[in-house]
Formats: C-alpha cells, sequence, structure tokens
C-alpha cells in the first residue's frame, strides 16, 4: 500500500549515455513536507537526476516512487501531473511580461468558448492571492518581470511552480549567484513553504553552509554516486569537505 507520508522515492538508479554512465545506482527519499539538499561538483550527476526526476530524461534501469507508487516519468507534463515542477537557474521567466502573466504563462485562464480570449482580471486576481498566500511581497503584479531584482524573480518562478499545484519542488541552484539579501528573500520563502507541511523540496546546491541552514537532510553526490547521507543536524561543512577531500585524493590516486 503507498506510503501516504512519502513523497518521493528512487531506487537504484542508472542513467548511460552511450558508453558514459552519468548515474551509477543512486538511491533517495523524500518525505512530505521535507527539504532535501543536494551537493556535489560538477559532473556528480545532480542534473541528470534532476530531469529525470523532471520527466526530461527516462532512467536505464532503476524506479521512481511518487507518494509510494512506482511511476516511470514520460515526460515534463507526466511528471507535473504528478505535482512535480522545476525551477531551473534560467527562471524560464519572460521578462518583458507582467508578473500575473509570468505566473500563468503556457497554463493561461481564458474565457470559454470558442475564441481563446485571455481573462486577464482572474489570473491577475489569483497570481495575487497566491504571492501573498507565501508571502511574496511585490509592487503590484501588472509589473513586468524586467523591474524585479534578481530575488524577487527567483520568488516569481517558484511562487509560478506552486500556483501550478507542485507537490515536489526541484529547485536548481536557487541561491546561485545572489548577495546575502536577495538570498535571505528566498530562504525565507522556502522556509515559509515548507512549514505548509503540503511541499517537499529538493535543492541542488553548492554553498554548504547555507544547505545545512536550510535543508532536513543532506545528499553528496560524486561521479555518479551517493557517497553521503544524513540528517544536517548530524554533521557539518567540516565532514562534508573532509569527505569531498578524500574522495578527490582517491580519485587523483588511482590516476597515476
Amino acid at each position: 500500500m503507498p506510503d501516504a507520508r512519502e513523497a518521493l522515492r528512487v531506487e537504484d538508479i542508472v542513467k548511460r549515455f552511450g558508453p558514459v554512465t552519468a548515474l551509477d545506482g543512486v538511491s533517495l527519499t523524500l518525505a512530505e513536507g521535507e527539504i532535501l539538499g543536494i551537493l556535489g561538483d560538477n559532473g556528480a550527476g545532480k542534473s541528470t537526476l534532476m530531469k529525470i526526476l523532471t520527466g526530461f530524461h527516462q532512467q536505464t534501469s532503476g524506479k521512481v516512487f511518487v507518494r509510494g507508487a512506482e511511476t516511470l516519468l514520460r515526460s515534463v507534463d507526466h511528471a507535473r501531473s504528478l505535482g512535480i515542477e522545476c525551477v531551473y537557474q534560467d527562471l524560464a521567466l519572460a521578462n518583458s511580461l507582467s508578473i500575473y502573466h509570468n505566473m500563468f504563462l503556457n497554463r493561461e485562464i481564458v474565457y470559454p468558448g470558442p475564441v481563446r480570449l485571455l481573462n486577464n482580471r482572474a489570473m491577475r486576481r489569483r497570481a495575487a492571492e497566491c504571492l501573498e498566500d507565501i508571502g511574496v511581497n511585490v509592487p503590484s503584479v501588472d509589473l513586468p518581470v524586467e523591474k524585479l531584482s534578481g530575488g524577487q524573480r527567483q520568488a516569481i518562478a517558484v511562487a509560478r511552480a506552486v500556483n501550478s499545484d507542485a507537490r515536489i519542488l526541484l529547485l536548481d541552484e536557487p541561491l546561485a549567484a545572489m548577495g546575502a539579501r536577495e538570498a535571505g528573500l528566498i530562504i525565507d520563502l522556502i522556509m515559509r513553504l515548507k512549514q505548509k507541511g503540503n511541499i517537499s523540496i529538493v535543492m541542488i546546491m553548492h554553498n554548504y553552509a547555507q544547505t545545512l541552514d536550510i535543508a532536513d537532510r543532506v545528499m553528496l553526490m560524486q561521479r555518479g554516486h551517493v557517497t553521503y547521507q544524513r540528517d544536517s543536524a548530524s554533521t557539518s561543512v567540516a565532514e562534508l569537505m573532509d569527505i569531498v577531500r578524500r574522495e578527490y585524493r582517491a580519485m587523483r590516486s588511482n590516476s597515476y
């Protein structure tokens, strides 16, 4: 019987691109309302894992369970229909469009009838309600996205995913290239989403200290493997760095 407390489970995922093995036996679990931080250098397999979880790629072998039910994620649309949304680094926002138009981009509300006329009033109202509900403050939802700061744009991209009834939210480097103030805005938003209890979050991160502050658990990936998983409260930046250094030294020794 499916586990109602389990949002996502991945078992022994392998992904090969021709002769290259990008993921080699990756497993993870994510409970409802939990935040999991995934750490690792470039080439560790983090992005490939995210693309499998969004339905962009299908695994070579292994299993994915969504809320306890085994599922082959056939496409991005299929993953979204199951409540899985991803916010990538490029955010995929249309800078010249208003905040509320971006909130409903490719999912516009239209009036009934043979002619697809946009219901701007409904989209404006629902966008404002969603932003207020998750605590994102903007002067007006009519404002073009290009007028927003980097942190505000990230917040709008996250809000769009939440507005699409996301149950599992994947965030690709949500704090990359942000100053302390902008990062604080996004961290506060992530923690408010966590407090709601109905959204589970997976974050790809590069800052170990920030990850330990935000995530309930951390997972370290190296060369397509999961090399470490633990509750954030039970580890430290020093321990994580030591694991990375040991792996790097072992890799160099094997290359000679």
